[in-house]
């Protein structure tokens, strides 16, 4: 089952919301979040990267970057900019991206149904990510940002959250990225009773994105005992027939001794390359190759992909295990820095202007995993390659806090 909860919820203003919602702070540098504060001074940026409030040079990561994001979110309530609703409420978050759209439900998850593995994950998490989340939440007193979570598409559920979605919302914001975000609010008790049920029949929920930010969650809620809101974390619900998953491709700044017709040659022990007219994989299991001034499709050869093993079949594992580790060198992607990782919202185009420019060697294009992919990892109990999968839209920052 998933348990579900409403929450008093912490959310901005209506009237200000286009300014307070922002980037997800882990997508953005330091200079890039200085100057979106600078433009916008009431951007949520304050908390979530609460470093724009110090010198530049201070510690991103120290306790007076954490006392300072406190100090942001607790002027933002003072003064109005944020406000809580005096009731618990669900919520709806409703993103469209251009033809995609998709409408999740806000809510409290149970921290005991995530460490007991009802709420599977499929990656493992960096400690000292994960230590400035814990870090953050302590500091902060509350859960800033949303746990995005999966699951399978449910009719009833769908029902549900279509009847919620006919109340005005409470905001409607376009942000710099063309993406629209609406609010809505589910304080109805019969409502919030009935989503409460829905979701208690669903056999499990899924990380989508957020590993660092659940398991930052599950440790302060075991510092404090498992007990009062720290026994809950902060999420948005998707169904997964609405979620949008773009590639995440890889670029490596050497060839690791070998020269381009060599890489080619061994590349092709295990794949056929061809010219590609076009730069996108045509389907699972293809790839392209910028090399050269050149795309190459690169195709596996039979007895290469094991279709019967969740993980070694995925893309990004055979990418891994037949051409980053064997022939670049790259046996750790989680910290080789000769590696970089481009969500496929950049486009084909990114790739190859880095390579033409100099800035990497090679760029390597996959198709999109899917989420019956990431389900089926999960399920097994085992993990993806590291940046396996790219969401888009992305959630964004301020939308709502939980407190603690």
């Amino acid at each position: 089952m998933a348990s579900i909860r409403p929450f008093h919820g912490v959310r901005p203003r209506s009237e200000l919301a286009a300014s307070v919602v922002s980037p997800p702070y882990d997508v953005l540098s330091e200079p890039e979040a200085r100057a979106i504060v600078a433009r916008d001074p009431l951007s949520f940026l304050k908390v979530t990267r609460p470093e724009v409030n110090l010198p530049p040079g201070a510690d991103a990561h120290g306790a007076d970057a954490y006392a300072a994001a406190r100090d942001a979110l607790v002027r933002m309530m003072e003064d109005g900019t944020l406000v809580q609703d005096a009731g618990p409420c669900f919520y709806l978050y409703g993103q469209r991206m251009g033809d995609h759209a998709q409408v999740g439900l806000m809510a409290l998850c149970s921290v005991d149904e995530y460490d007991r593995g009802l709420i599977k994950k499929h990656e493992h998490t960096r400690p000292d990510k994960e230590q400035d989340r814990v870090d953050h939440i302590t500091g902060v007193n509350a859960q800033t940002g949303l746990v995005f979570l999966a699951y399978r598409q449910d009719p009833a559920i769908a029902r549900l959250i279509d009847a919620a979605r006919a109340a005005d919302p409470l905001y409607r914001v376009t942000t710099d990225d063309a993406v629209v975000h609406t609010l809505w609010r589910i304080d109805d008790p019969a409502q919030v009773a009935a989503l409460e049920r829905a979701f208690a029949t669903l056999p499990a929920l899924y990380v989508a994105d957020g590993h660092h930010r659940s398991a930052a969650a599950s440790r302060v809620s075991a510092a404090r005992g498992g007990q009062g809101e720290a026994a809950w974390f902060l999420a948005g619900l998707f169904p997964d027939d609405q979620l949008q998953v773009l590639a995440y491709n890889r670029l490596v700044n050497d060839l690791h001794g070998h020269t381009p017709e060599a890489l080619k040659a061994a590349i092709a022990q295990h794949f056929t390359l061809t010219p590609a007219d076009d730069p996108a994989p045509p389907r699972r299991g293809s790839f392209t190759m910028y090399l050269g001034g050149a795309w190459w499709r690169m195709d596996p050869r039979p007895g290469v992909v094991d279709p019967s093993d969740p993980v070694a079949s995925l893309d990004v594992a055979v990418l891994q295990d037949r051409v980053l580790g064997p022939l670049l060198g790259i046996h750790d992607p989680r910290r080789d820095a000769r590696i970089s990782f481009v969500g496929g919202i950049r486009g084909h185009g990114f790739l190859s202007d880095a390579v033409d420019r100099g800035e990497a060697a090679v760029a390597f294009a996959l198709f999109p995993t899917g989420l019956a992919q990431l389900f089926d990892v999960a399920d097994a109990g085992q993990v993806m390659p590291p940046k396996s999968t790219w969401f888009e839209p992305k959630l964004r920052g301020g939308v709502l806090i939980h407190l603690l």
